[in-house]
């Protein structure tokens, strides 16, 4: 190909993903041109309503699949927990690329840990699944809902809203803002979402000279963590944003994972764990890690989480 035109939203940090991408791209195909489209998601424009009010995430990728369908782009980059489960016919996932740090990170300006957080203390998170889980180590905070970009998040910490934010750990370090992180959150605590720190690129499906091109990006390790964490989102049938949350580790041949499903007000929590050994054969090893994905989803519903979930599509 001469030329590789990738879809991007213009935040600050989808700008900071796809110039990366671009970068890697540029050095691997010297030859080829690589350009950015960027443009602005519905998403990006609604920053007063929870996601799960207006749509879910498909907010977020929506226009850059309309470009690629059209053919005013070729391949989009996205962070994975933003994805939604299903993609539009003509399109799909090929490539995941390395993570960055998964975890939850804790923010504030008067506090140097979530522990030191006075009763009443005022949080900013719009993540249901956030929220649930401080809930549940301390009943006496107080959520307050906040969306926008990272910038947008940290001027409103600063400006005195909150007395501490929740982000993505991977988004501060990719912007080069680890410096305003106290600590990063224990996943006892708070277990990230399903894909969190990845990131993964989306492309039309008869394009296989684009998957050839894409293919030194993929990371198996990390794709092999991300199949077993989307399995068990698709699997409860938790599209919009839910009180879910999904972590698998490989290690040493090994891959665990931990599932958790709560009460939005941490009042109650299911929680399902499994570890199984992996083989040398990657293929296998994506089957294996969205059957424990699987397993582990109905592992929760026999517990009784799918009633919390009806009762959060009920209410939407």
């Amino acid at each position: 190909m001469k030329k590789l035109r990738i879809a991007t939203r213009q935040s600050p940090l989808a700008m900071w993903q796809a110039e990366d991408l671009q970068a890697k791209l540029e050095n691997l195909y010297p030859q080829m041109e690589v350009v950015l489209v960027p443009m602005v998601s519905k998403g990006d424009k609604i920053l007063d309503v929870a996601l799960s009010k207006v749509g879910g995430k498909g907010l977020f990728t929506k226009e850059l699949e309309v470009a690629m369908l059209a053919d005013e782009a070729d391949i989009a980059m996205h962070c994975i927990k933003d994805l939604p489960m299903s993609f539009p016919e003509g399109l799909d996932l090929y490539t995941i690329t390395e993570s960055e740090n998964p975890t939850d990170a804790f923010v504030s300006n008067k506090f140097e840990h979530f522990d030191q957080l006075p009763q009443g203390a005022i949080v900013g998170t719009s993540s249901l699944r956030r929220q649930s889980q401080l809930l549940a180590a301390r009943p006496d905070l107080k959520i307050q809902f906040l969306r926008g970009n990272v910038g947008t998040r940290l001027f409103k910490l600063d400006d005195g809203q909150y007395d501490a934010i929740i982000l993505a750990s991977a988004g501060l370090i990719r912007l080069e803002k680890q410096d305003r992180i106290k600590h990063f959150l224990d996943t006892n605590m708070c277990l990230p979402a399903a894909g969190q720190g990845a990131l993964g690129i989306e492309c039309r499906i008869a394009d296989k000279e684009i998957h050839e091109l894409l293919q030194p990006l993929h990371h198996e390790d990390t794709a092999i963590r991300v199949h077993a964490e989307r399995a068990l989102i698709m699997q409860l049938e938790g599209g919009c944003q839910v009180p879910i949350a999904g972590f698998a580790q490989i290690k040493d041949g090994i891959i665990s994972m931990e599932a958790r499903v709560a009460e939005t007000d941490g009042s109650k929590m299911f929680i399902e764990k499994q570890v199984l050994p992996l083989t040398d054969n990657y293929a296998k090893n994506v089957e294996i890690a969205k059957n424990m994905g699987k397993d582990l989803a109905n592992k929760l519903i026999a517990q009784g989480a799918n009633t919390v979930l009806e009762k959060l599509t009920a209410d939407l």
